[in-house]
C-alpha cells in the first residue's frame, strides 16, 4: 500500500490539516502538489491498494478550478481516496460534492471525508491560529479510525457526503494581489503562481482575469512587496464577519 498526500494549498492552510491527518494515517508518504504549475499530474496512475488523501480549499463553495482539472488528468484505477475540504470559517457549500464528482470520474474510489477549518487565507483575522492542538488531537485521532477501517477491509465505498448538484455559482473575488514599491522585481512569484497570473517579463504586473485570488504570491514573497486593496479587504471582513465569527467544528465522515 502506497499513500499519497494529493494537496492545492496556495498558502499552508490546507497543507497544514492534510499533514496533520497524512501523518498519523502513515508515517511515509508521497506528496503530490497541486499548486504547482511543475507538477505533471498526467503522469500519476494509481493502483487500488494506493490510499489517496486529497485535500483542497473551498474557494466560495466549490473547488478551485485549477485543482479540478489537474485531478482530472489522473488515473484513480480504484484508489481508496480520503476528501479533505478545508474553509476559513464561513462554510464550505458545495465542495464535497464536486469534489467528490470529480474523483470518481477519475476513478478514484471515496472512502472517507474531512471538513477541516483553517486560517481564512484572505481575512487571516477568521480562524485565526487554526488548526490548533484541539484540531490536531481530533484529525489525527480520524485518521487512525480510517486507518484501522481500511485495514479490516470496513469501507463500503459509498460515501455519502453533504453538497448540492448543480453546485452553486461562483464568481471569483474581486481582491486581487498587486506589488508595491518593495517589488524589486526578483521573479519568485511567478513561478509559484499556480495559474500563471504574473508576468515573467515584469513581475510587478498581474492578469487580473487569469488570478484566481488564492494569495501564494503574498505569502511567497521575500520582500512582502505584494498585498491586496485595504479598502477591498475591510469591506470583504465587514460581510463576512457574522458569516465567519465563532468557533466551527471540524466535520468527520466514514
Amino acid at each position: 500500500m502506497s499513500v499519497y498526500e494529493i494537496t492545492f494549498s496556495p498558502t499552508g492552510g490546507t497543507k497544514k490539516a492534510a499533514d496533520i491527518f497524512t501523518k498519523s494515517f502513515s508515517p511515509e508518504s508521497t506528496y503530490v502538489d497541486l499548486a504547482s504549475q511543475k507538477t505533471d499530474c498526467s503522469a500519476y496512475s494509481f493502483q487500488s491498494e494506493d490510499i489517496c488523501i486529497v485535500s483542497v480549499p473551498s474557494y466560495g463553495g466549490r473547488v478551485p478550478d485549477v485543482a479540478v482539472r489537474r485531478l482530472k488528468q489522473m488515473k484513480g484505477d480504484g484508489a481508496k481516496t480520503v476528501l479533505i475540504v478545508v474553509y476559513g470559517n464561513r462554510h464550505y457549500d458545495d465542495t464535497f460534492a464536486e469534489l467528490q464528482d470529480v474523483l470518481e470520474e477519475a476513478g478514484f474510489i471515496c472512502i472517507a471525508g474531512v471538513a477541516a477549518i483553517a486560517e481564512h487565507s484572505i481575512m487571516r483575522q477568521f480562524a485565526a491560529n487554526r488548526p490548533n492542538e484541539r484540531d490536531e488531537k481530533e484529525l489525527a485521532e480520524f485518521a487512525r479510525r480510517v486507518r484501522l477501517a481500511v485495514e479490516e477491509g470496513n469501507i463500503s465505498g459509498d460515501l455519502k457526503l453533504p453538497g448540492n448538484r448543480p453546485y452553486r455559482e461562483y464568481g471569483g473575488v474581486p481582491m486581487k494581489p498587486q506589488a508595491g514599491k518593495a517589488c524589486v522585481r526578483c521573479g519568485y512569484c511567478v513561478g509559484e503562481c499556480p495559474v500563471g497570473a504574473i508576468s515573467a517579463l515584469d513581475p510587478s504586473q498581474t492578469d487580473t482575469k487569469t488570478c484566481i485570488s488564492c494569495m501564494r504570491c503574498i505569502a511567497v514573497c521575500p520582500q512582502k512587496a505584494r498585498s491586496v486593496s485595504k479598502a477591498l479587504l475591510t469591506a470583504g471582513s465587514m460581510k463576512l464577519k457574522k458569516a465567519c465569527s465563532g468557533y466551527k467544528e471540524n466535520e468527520l465522515f466514514l
